[in-house]
C-alpha cells in the first residue's frame, strides 16, 4: 500500500511538472498571427436586408452578367445572420453552384469579410491553416458583405465560374446598392 502510494504521489508530481512545461508557448516571430494589433473595428451589423433591396443587388450581379454574356450563376442574398433573403438562378448555372453561392453569402455576412480574405491568407502558408477549422468557412472569392451606412446589412454569394467572375459579378451587386 505505502508503494502504491509512492507511486501515485510520483506520478502527481511528474504530471503537474510536465503541465507546466505546456502551459504557456513563446511567439513565434515568424507567425504574423502572434502579433497583437493595436485596434479592432469591423463594421457593426445592421438591419437585415430587406426583399426589395436585396433583389437590387442581384440585378446588379445580374445585369453584368448579361452585359459579359455570362449565363452560368447563381446569385444568393443572405441577411447578417446568414439566413437566405434572395436568390437566383441564372438558366445554365451548375446544380452545385445552388449551394455554392449560398455558403459565400453566409460566410461573408457572418465574418464581416470577402471571401476572397479567407483565399489570400490560407494562401500565405501553414500559419492560416487554422482558418480551414473556423466554422462554415469557405476559401473561394465571389462573397462579399453589403454594407450600407457602415453596417453589414446582409451579403451577396456568387459561384457557377471560375473564381474572377465569380467575384466580379459579386462586386458589382455591391455597387449596385452604392
Amino acid at each position: 500500500m505505502i508503494r502504491l502510494a509512492s507511486i501515485t504521489g510520483a506520478l502527481g508530481v511528474a504530471l503537474l511538472s510536465v503541465s507546466a512545461a505546456f502551459a504557456q508557448v513563446a511567439p513565434n516571430p515568424n507567425n504574423p498571427n502572434d502579433t497583437v494589433p493595436e485596434t479592432f473595428t469591423p463594421p457593426p451589423y445592421g438591419e437585415t436586408i430587406n426583399l426589395e433591396t436585396a433583389k437590387k443587388a442581384a440585378a446588379g450581379a445580374t445585369a453584368e452578367a448579361k452585359k459579359r454574356n455570362w449565363d452560368g450563376f447563381c446569385i444568393a442574398i443572405v441577411g447578417p445572420s446568414g439566413d437566405l433573403v434572395y436568390f437566383e438562378k441564372l438558366d445554365n448555372c451548375q446544380f452545385a453552384s445552388i449551394s455554392i453561392s449560398q455558403h459565400k453569402a453566409r460566410v461573408a455576412a457572418r465574418y464581416r469579410r470577402p471571401t476572397l480574405n479567407f483565399e489570400n491568407l490560407i494562401g500565405k502558408g501553414p500559419y492560416f491553416n487554422y482558418l480551414t477549422t473556423l466554422d462554415d468557412v469557405i476559401a473561394s472569392r465571389g462573397g462579399n458583405p453589403l454594407i450600407v451606412g457602415g453596417k453589414v446589412i446582409g451579403a451577396i454569394g456568387v459561384s457557377g465560374g471560375a473564381g474572377s467572375q465569380d467575384d466580379t459579378l459579386s462586386q458589382a451587386g455591391v455597387a449596385a446598392l452604392k
